[in-house]
């Protein structure tokens, strides 16, 4: 199952499929939101990471399942929003990836 929505324009759409342009200068930064409140229960990635597609950014436990928030496209991790043991609600922006 998986842990978070890619935004792009007004729409959801499926997991890791679409991105939200929120970045200047040609830059497309996405947004990578919690699809369950949960809290997080491991921070993989840093800040300046390189990333690959599908590749486990952090980990969120929701009803005592452990659910793998991925890349939804290779990029560069330029913001993780929250911390190791936060209560997030779906719809929380987890991290900032700005793609390649």
């Amino acid at each position: 199952m998986p842990g978070a929505l890619a935004r792009k324009g007004s729409g959801m759409h499926p997991p890791f499929l679409g991105f939200a342009p929120i970045g200047e200068g040609g830059q497309d930064l996405l947004e990578i939101e919690a699809e369950i409140a949960g809290s997080v229960w491991k921070v993989e990635a840093a800040v300046g990471d390189r990333v690959e597609e599908e590749q486990v950014l952090l980990i969120l436990e929701s009803m005592k399942m452990e659910i793998p928030v991925e890349a939804p496209c290779a990029g560069v991790v330029r913001a993780i929003k929250v911390e190791e043991g936060a209560t997030v609600e779906e719809g929380t922006v987890l991290v900032l990836i700005e793609s390649e």
